[in-house]
């Protein structure tokens, strides 16, 4: 399966073939006190990424690739009424290695009661961010 860039030059600097998938990792992330949506993104893409090794990329068992050649692309679901408060620089900075070709943004997550509202934790409520992350890895 490949799966293809962004057009868009701000996340994607060259134009050439599509990536070539290798995996996909999926986390959550929540925001239970201080209703920061990037707080919960990037623990979604936290998630996703801390159970998983890759050896591969800097083993050379790709013939023809080497470790550079890692090429990652984002896909968040965010509920819609956050999206525009969501910081990508942030969420880009959880990734410590790969090219990030694409950071996509679609509806998804959801905004849920904690059942607490805790001043002391910086909550202005008692809503709970949930964000969802796919995280695509290829060459």
């Amino acid at each position: 399966m490949d799966v293809q860039r962004s057009e868009d030059s701000a996340t994607n600097s060259d134009s050439s073939s599509p990536m070539k998938l290798l995996f996909v990792e999926m986390g959550v992330g929540y925001d239970q006190h201080g209703q920061n949506i990037t707080a919960a993104a990037m623990r979604a893409c936290r998630d996703a990424i801390s159970s998983n090794s890759i050896p591969a990329f800097r083993r050379g068992s790709i013939p023809g690739v080497s470790f550079g050649e890692m090429k990652l692309q984002i896909k968040l679901g965010v509920p819609h009424s956050l999206q525009t408060s969501l910081d990508i620089e942030k969420v880009k900075s959880v990734f410590p290695y790969g090219k990030i070709l694409n950071v996509e943004v679609v509806d998804g997550g959801l905004i849920c009661s904690s059942g607490v509202h805790v001043e002391e934790m910086g909550d202005k409520n008692d809503d709970c961010y949930i964000v969802n992350a796919a995280v695509y890895v290829g060459y």
